[in-house]
């Protein structure tokens, strides 16, 4: 008679067929999720603050994008505080993407093919649950979107950048008449819309699942309020974002 396989408790890394633990135990890659995404999102927080400088007119916002490419020069070289921006941000999205794929086959093999009850449902806020349910597929819309965000404006590779772009250079800055030639065009502004709808709803969740991720113990009342928060922070960067292409689209911003 087959012995019963071993019951292994509750987050603690996988069993290998030779009887080892694994060296990657779910509990690492909640962490390293949790981690890097507050990574993610205090960039795009500070994104959307720089981002509002925009209604401050040409010069405020050219100024500011100039700035970021000359900050700290001659300390570190010209671009230097962005390149160190983009290779942290690359870095703590794959590492996010890659634990976010290795905890869902987990799960899926530790059920069975069964659905399990959701454990989110008495986390706080109901949309909470919803944003839970779609984080993959919030993820993967908010993955396209940073390629196409990068190839309008920042690269200004065409089809994705108008054909008006203009690189910057290292006395100029084109950031504003990049944005604007970019939101007029109705596909490019109702591309970046969707796509704060669908930070919001990963933000919202994120930011919940983090504090049970990292262990921190709270009652069901700091629950609540948690969620709140996490929903205010979630509302206040998409709509700060959004305001933008509607702006240019209704010519507030020209």
């Amino acid at each position: 008679m087959t012995a019963p396989a071993p019951v292994r408790p509750s987050g603690s890394a996988p069993v290998t067929r030779a009887g080892h633990r694994s060296r990657f135990s779910s509990v690492a890659a909640k962490y390293i999720m949790a981690i890097t995404g507050l990574i993610f999102s205090a960039y795009v927080l500070v994104h959307m603050i720089g981002n509002l400088k925009v209604y401050q007119g040409p010069e405020a916002f050219n100024s500011y994008a100039h700035w970021l490419r000359n900050a700290f020069y001659p300390v570190l070289p010209y671009e230097g505080l962005l390149w160190i921006l983009r290779v942290v941000l690359l870095v703590s999205v794959l590492a996010h993407i890659v634990c976010a794929l290795i905890l869902k086959a987990r799960a899926r093999r530790a059920r069975g093919g069964a659905r399990a009850p959701s454990i989110r449902r008495r986390r706080g806020l109901g949309l909470s649950v919803f944003a839970g349910r779609s984080m993959l597929v919030t993820g993967v819309v908010l993955l396209l979107f940073v390629i196409f965000h990068v190839l309008d404006l920042t690269t200004g590779t065409s089809p994705a950048a108008p054909g008006g772009f203009q690189a910057a250079t290292h006395d100029t800055s084109h950031a504003y008449s990049n944005l604007v030639d970019s939101f007029s065009r109705w596909p490019a502004s109702l591309i970046y819309i969707l796509a704060m709808l669908a930070l919001a709803l990963h933000l919202l969740h994120g930011l919940v699942s983090t504090v049970y991720d990292l262990g921190i113990g709270v009652g069901s009342t700091a629950r609540n309020i948690l969620a709140v928060v996490a929903l205010l922070v979630a509302v206040v960067v998409a709509l700060g974002n959004i305001t933008i292409p509607v702006a240019v689209l209704t010519g507030l911003i020209s």
